[in-house]
């Protein structure tokens, strides 16, 4: 598979089938994505793979948190408090494509619970990561995390499976940490589902709109 196709083939899935994926094939990707750039060769990624038993477990807290209602301080603002355009139209445009797969009004409020919610269940997938890094490392190295990321998203499609990034598990750090027994010093970044796509779901039909390459880029000198 060339990587352009790839590319063009890579979406974020938010239905999975619940078949199994291999330990190594997971520890495959996460290996080799590890190839990824980052300054200095920091490699600031620190990766964890759960499926099974585990994966079971950690998903029924969070089930008993959000029916409680709890909830925890994030790790960080995954979006600015008070978006401006054109970002606000892409947002709200993109969670409306959403909405109408399920057949709902984007104003309904069990509807949204349930879209939310759906997050925290990485979307029925067989395997749930979690992404890490130090919490003195900064903005550089998020984006040094952010090619890890995107290498495993990549290396998953060329294996016939599929993922969707998740920085809403930045909204459970406690819950997380507590769980992976990770240290104050190391932060939660993001989780991902990976698994193999349920291609009957309407969800898995959404492509979300590109913007053309003149509104993005100048090429100048050429």
């Amino acid at each position: 598979m060339k990587v352009s196709d790839a590319i063009a083939q890579r979406v974020s899935v938010r239905a999975f089938k619940p078949d199994p994926v291999p330990g190594s094939t997971v520890r495959e990707i996460l290996e080799a994505a590890s190839h990824s750039p980052s300054g200095g060769n920091l490699q600031p990624w620190k990766v964890y793979a759960l499926a099974g038993q585990p994966l079971a477990e950690f998903k029924a807290i969070i089930a008993a948190k959000l029916a409680a209602g709890e909830s925890e301080t994030p790790e960080y603002d995954v979006y600015p408090h008070s978006l401006w355009e054109p970002f606000k139209k892409r947002r709200f445009e993109t969670g409306a494509q959403r909405y109408a797969a399920l057949g709902v009004y984007n104003k309904d409020k069990a509807a949204l619970k349930e879209l939310g919610e759906r997050n925290y269940r990485f979307f029925g997938a067989p395997v749930g990561l979690f992404f890490c890094l130090d919490r003195r490392l900064g903005p550089p190295q998020w984006s040094d995390m952010g090619m890890y990321l995107l290498s495993v998203m990549l290396l998953a499609v060329e294996r016939g499976l599929d993922t969707c990034p998740q920085e809403s598990w930045s909204n459970w750090p406690v819950s997380v940490r507590a769980f992976l027994n990770l240290p104050d010093d190391i932060m939660l970044f993001a989780g991902m589902s990976l698994g193999y796509r349920d291609p009957d779901h309407p969800l898995n039909a959404i492509r979300t709109v590109r913007e053309p390459f003149d509104a993005f880029a100048q090429m100048r000198g050429f």
